[in-house]
């Protein structure tokens, strides 16, 4: 392991807005994060696959009445957005160190408001199709904590991931499904707060479109 990298996990252990395998909470947080994390009742927002937490951590100050969970199981990637939430001083943000098919450990139903999903590994193999973030089994847990009229934000660079995506969504049966495959030609760019992550900023150089939805679950 290198250096950079002990020091941010070193820095998981002691930041209090980490809650990860080892600590107190993560063991009785399920249906405890507005009391035990947040202490207030604000909606709850996630950010799955966080990396860096780069939307969690800006979604934060735009909105201070309400609170963000960033989700990654890479711990030095979490250590970087924990970091820069208690520099900025945002009370109203935390990471979960765990995998995404474990949300149901971690979250009741109906806990949840709104979930974003930025830049997640397409998985272009057929291999891999059931670790994609939008494969119904997946999509059966977000039903679970999202309460009821609770949104879906999808972006991703990949078109064929956003092919499949929208077909699975649909299928699904989630209500009104905007998207574009032009975001930043459209309409819906207002939609993402002009909050970028480390992989879009690398794609948009490079001249790739983004693909943009939000939908609904009942």
């Amino acid at each position: 392991m290198g250096r950079q990298k002990a020091i941010r996990f070193e820095s998981n252990i002691t930041q209090e807005n980490v809650i990860q395998e080892g600590k107190p909470l993560f063991e009785k947080v399920k249906g405890e994060w507005n009391k035990e994390v947040f202490k207030n009742p604000n909606p709850i927002v996630l950010e799955l696959g966080c990396g860096k937490g780069e939307y969690t951590v800006g979604l934060a100050k735009l909105f201070p009445d309400k609170n963000f969970i960033g989700i990654d199981i890479k711990g030095d990637r979490i250590a970087v957005g924990s970091i820069k939430a208690t520099e900025a001083n945002l009370n109203n943000v935390a990471f979960l160190r765990t995998k995404v098919h474990e949300l149901e450990s971690f979250f009741n139903e109906n806990e949840v408001a709104e979930i974003w999903i930025t830049f997640p590994d397409p998985q272009v193999l057929q291999s891999g199709e059931r670790r994609r973030l939008t494969n119904p089994r997946f999509l059966e847990i977000y039903a679970k904590i999202l309460a009821s009229g609770g949104c879906l934000h999808l972006k991703t660079d990949s078109e064929s991931f956003f092919k499949y995506s929208v077909s699975t969504l649909q299928n699904f049966g989630v209500n009104e499904l905007t998207k574009t495959e032009d975001l930043y030609n459209s309409d819906l760019n207002v939609k993402h707060y002009n909050i970028k992550t480390r992989f879009e900023e690398i794609f948009t150089a490079k001249g790739f479109n983004i693909n943009y939805l939000y939908c609904y679950f009942s």
